[in-house]
């Protein structure tokens, strides 16, 4: 009795031995873990929540595995799924963008592109480098010309956090492109990378305002005085929320970004619907005018379609005054553009997409004689390289693009931009999740980007037959109708000369 006592009692020793081992290993592994989390750069997600941010990555990656069984397809999310973002996170981590097996996109559903490769494609050695795009010559003291098609679009300091300003700023100089401001003014960090700068004028006019709200040419001088400031762009829409200004909680107004714009601390930031000054297109060609005359650069402005009777009214005018009165760009948005905050009923409703506006305005352009003067530059979920291959077959001179750069940035798609919570501090001024994104890492990331991209539109461009992405013309694409059939793009836009 004694000796099965004895070895009871050994047996619970060992037991609770056992326990404190791997109690003990557990506890160890987990803080290896977590000082591994906090001290990389690469993630934001393991940098602001370690260890239990891990299991994010797992899941991603079994999710390749199961995701037949129990999760949501690769093209079946919104506003991107799966497929579009990971070829993202490919470009702007610079790894292998191949996949294997077969394509997971189906080729028969309405509105969808097919592009027509070449029998004898382009090879390496006959390739082209991007033409240059020109801006306002010759029609203002200083012109803009860029090789660069691809581009970053508005994205205000205030809705996104100074580390990701920085990354972003860093990252356009490295790849070559530019960067807009968005409406909520040119701060310190849009500055210090070095990038080419847009500086977007919004309906507060946020950077250039006076005490009572206007437009203050003063002030104006200033911001181009800037060599990196190279355009400005008067945004009268925006394609996530078409007739409703910005919206910047009341939280994310600290005493910088209130500063910067020229408005109270910690109040909501809303900006006007519309200019006041601007309530005909006489007067929009009068405001062009008054810029570019001030800041002696190019001017264009930035729209939503929607009703699009203006346009004929815009091209009267134009001729009346003469082409050196017409906007030397046109920032075309998409009804499916992206925001910071937008009332649901204008997100889901109003404007029209991209897909049938932009063949509109090419229409316009080319039936006016406007090619050459004024220039189209497009946005709206164009993520990927043929997205951006289509815009331009369509006739686009450039496209820009936010939340491909912040996906390029880190962005989870945790859909908290419009709160103070953004878990990967692209969009959030919480300093404790700023931390987790590195701009030394993400800049790296939005040159990889932008370069990856250019590059794969080449691609493209080289199947197609032509030597360059701006010889993409109509003729190498097909859309895909609601009878799940291709037809030429070419039927979708009036005959022009479709010349850069």
């Amino acid at each position: 009795m004694d000796t099965m006592t004895n070895w009871a009692v050994r047996a619970l020793e060992l037991s609770a031995a056992l326990f404190i081992f791997l109690l003990g290993t557990l506890v160890l592994t987990v803080l290896v873990l977590y000082i591994r989390d906090i001290s990389q750069t690469q993630q934001a997600i393991r940098r602001n929540y370690p260890v239990v941010g891990r299991f994010r990555y797992w899941f991603e990656h079994m999710g390749e595995f199961f995701r037949q069984y129990f999760f949501a397809q690769d093209r079946e999310e919104m506003p991107f799924n799966r497929a579009q973002r990971s070829w993202i996170y490919r470009a702007a981590k610079n790894i292998d963008s191949t996949v294997a097996f077969g394509s997971t996109r189906a080729l028969n559903q309405p509105g969808e592109v097919i592009f027509l490769n070449c029998l004898f494609p382009t090879l390496k050695e006959d390739a082209v480098a991007p033409e240059p795009i020109t801006f306002g010559d010759p029609h203002c003291p200083t012109p803009y010309v860029t090789q660069s098609f691809f581009n970053i679009s508005g994205m205000s300091f205030g809705a996104l956090s100074v580390p990701a300003v920085q990354a972003l700023s860093q990252g356009a100089a490295q790849a070559g492109v530019w960067m807009n401001t968005g409406e909520g003014g040119l701060s310190p960090y849009h500055l210090e990378g070095g990038a080419d700068i847009v500086f977007q004028i919004g309906t507060a006019k946020y950077g250039v305002r006076d005490s009572a709200g206007q437009l203050d040419d003063e002030r104006l001088k200033a911001v181009a005085a800037h060599q990196q400031v190279k355009m400005f762009e008067i945004k009268l829409s925006q394609g996530a929320k078409p007739g409703k200004g910005g919206i910047l909680p009341a939280e994310k107004v600290t005493e910088q970004i209130a500063t910067i714009r020229g408005i109270p601390a910690g109040q909501d930031s809303i900006s006007p619907n519309g200019h006041p000054e601007i309530r005909t297109v006489a007067d929009l060609l009068d405001m062009i005018q008054r810029v570019r005359t001030v800041t002696g650069k190019p001017v264009g402005f930035k729209a939503v379609l929607g009703a699009t009777d203006w346009l004929e009214q815009l091209a009267e005018q134009i001729k009346l005054r003469g082409l050196p009165a017409a906007p030397d760009f046109i920032s075309l948005d998409s009804a499916d553009g992206g925001t910071g905050a937008a009332p649901q009923s204008l997100m889901d409703y109003m404007g029209l997409p991209l897909k049938r506006s932009l063949p509109l305005l090419v229409d316009w352009q080319q039936r006016h004689g406007f090619t050459s003067r004024i220039r189209i530059i497009c946005s709206g979920k164009l993520v990927n390289p043929s997205d951006v291959a289509w815009a331009l077959c369509v006739g686009a001179d450039a496209v820009v693009s936010a939340r491909g750069f912040m996906f390029a940035l880190g962005c989870i798609q945790a859909l908290q931009c419009n709160k103070n919570t953004c878990p990967t501090g692209i969009t959030t001024h919480d300093p404790k999740l700023q931390r987790g994104l590195v701009v030394a890492d993400k800049s790296q990331r939005v040159a990889n980007y932008a370069s990856n991209m250019m590059h794969e539109v080449g691609v493209i461009a080289h199947s197609c037959g032509v030597k360059g992405p701006h010889q993409l013309k109509p003729q190498h694409a097909q859309i895909i109708n609601d009878h799940g059939l291709p037809v030429p793009l070419s039927e979708l836009i009036q005959p022009g000369t479709h010349s850069r």
